[in-house]
This record gives C-alpha cells, sequence and structure tokens, in this order.
C-alpha cells in the first residue's frame, strides 16, 4: 500500500512540474526582451533630440519584437507623421503602429 502511495505522489508532482513549466514558455527570448528595450530606448531618444519633436512630452513607446508602438498627443497631423518616420528609422524596427492623436484646437 506504501508503495502505491508514493508512486502516485511521484507521478502527480511530475504532472504538476510539467505543468508549472510549460506555463513559463515566452514566445520572447531574452535577446528579443533586450532587442526591444534598446529599440525603445532608441526611438525615445530619437523624439527628443529631433528638433520639432523635443517639446512633445507625452509620446509613449513601446516595442515588441520589434513592433512600435506610438501613442499619446501632439499638436499636428505633422508631428504625427514626422514621430512615425523617426521611429521607422531606428535600427530594428520592423512595423510602426502609430496611435498618436492630434490635439484639438479650442
Amino acid at each position: 500500500m506504501r508503495r502505491h502511495s508514493l508512486g502516485t505522489i511521484f507521478a502527480a508532482t511530475i504532472l504538476v512540474a510539467g505543468f508549472l513549466v510549460s506555463g513559463c514558455k515566452s514566445t520572447t527570448t531574452a535577446g528579443t526582451q533586450v532587442d526591444d528595450a534598446t529599440i525603445k530606448t532608441s526611438v525615445k531618444a530619437k523624439l527628443v533630440s529631433n528638433d520639432r519633436l523635443s517639446t512633445l512630452t507625452n509620446i509613449e513607446v513601446n516595442s515588441t519584437n520589434g513592433v512600435v508602438t506610438l501613442a499619446g498627443q501632439v499638436h499636428n497631423p505633422d508631428e504625427k507623421k514626422l514621430a512615425e518616420q523617426v521611429a521607422k528609422s531606428v535600427k530594428g524596427v520592423v512595423k510602426v503602429n502609430n496611435e498618436l492623436q492630434v490635439e484639438q484646437k479650442k
């Protein structure tokens, strides 16, 4: 009887460990995560260094697998387009989702 209980406990432990390990899998590697962090930092730096965009403080930049998403508010459509062009110019960017909103005139 004791042998059966230990076998059952062992099997259950292996099963639970398998579920835990499979749940930890990620579609992004550590290298990809580093690249995305580098891309995000590079895009932000280029936006700040651009004379026409440097005054914009509320542009949020995110990068996932080289796809950059820009969000926030800009003053006019030209700034929106320029921000996208700047993001596209960064090495490693494969696509830009431009979700920037143009400020409404009061």
